[in-house]
């Protein structure tokens, strides 16, 4: 994911966390805002609580190339945080991926 489609400071992190509208499922929370700059931005959380580094970053790569594969699933006006919970530990690439899609179709709907 290029620098400037990702949301990476700490301040701007919490402020979109607490000021925005979410869905959720047994797997993924998914905050949405209007988007601040011209293409729409990601922010992908994994908390320590979910394993060591190796299966955190696991995470987190899966879950970017879930966006890079369903970029047209996206709105346009709208940035985005995913924030992966524990129980997605144990799934495979396709019920991440199953999950997050259905998650991101719900939430275009409202």
């Amino acid at each position: 994911m290029k620098k400037s489609k990702r949301i990476k400071n700490k301040q701007e992190f919490d402020k979109f966390i607490k000021t925005t509208k979410y869905i959720k499922n047994s797997f993924f929370v998914l905050h949405f805002s209007k988007k601040v700059q011209l293409e729409n931005r990601f922010g992908i959380a994994v908390g320590t609580s979910l394993g060591n580094a190796v299966t955190r970053n696991l995470l987190k790569r899966r879950t970017k190339e879930i966006i890079k594969d369903s970029q047209n699933l996206f709105q346009k006006d709208l940035d985005y945080i995913i924030i992966v919970r524990k129980s997605c530990v144990g799934l495979s690439y396709q019920e991440m991926k199953e999950s997050l899609i259905n998650l991101i179709k719900i939430g275009m709907q409202k």
